[in-house]
């Protein structure tokens, strides 16, 4: 009598697991038969605006560090203008950047230019730490 519960339990949740299974699997091979929404080296809008941003974040970060440099110096006139070039360089390649990170619909690897938009927010915000540094030290010394 006792076995012919257990048996009877057994197949019971047996049918009750398959019942929940069954309906998920037409969705799971349909899941494992997409491709990927874009290729690796496809150039999506995205990330092309995200390159650019960080592009021009790290012309701001460069342009920033020479014009530190420069402050160093006496006699030099072009700190402050560096400091101010480096300032919008890195100002622009950090909206550009959070705009696309602020866009972004997926995760990285999705086409949507998450990673390069991340980038160039920590590119261009050195490049407007450093422009600063280099506007406030010609401040100083003029």
């Amino acid at each position: 009598m006792a076995r012919s519960v257990l048996i009877r339990t057994r197949l019971l949740v047996t049918l009750v697991l398959v019942g929940m299974v069954e309906p998920a699997l037409p969705a799971a091979a349909q899941m494992l038969n997409q491709t990927p929404a874009v290729n690796v080296y496809t150039l999506t809008p995205k990330r092309i605006a995200a390159s650019v941003a960080g592009v021009l974040g790290l012309m701001g970060a460069v342009v920033g560090g020479v014009a530190v440099a420069r402050t160093t110096r006496r006699g030099t006139g072009n700190a402050r203008r560096g400091a101010v070039i480096a300032l919008l360089l890195g100002a622009t390649g950090l909206l550009v950047g959070g705009l696309v990170v602020a866009t972004a619909d997926g995760g990285l690897g999705t086409g949507n230019g998450l990673g390069g938009g991340v980038v160039a927010l920590f590119v261009g915000l050195t490049g407007m730490v450093l422009g600063g540094l280099a506007l406030s030290r010609s401040r100083r010394s003029a």
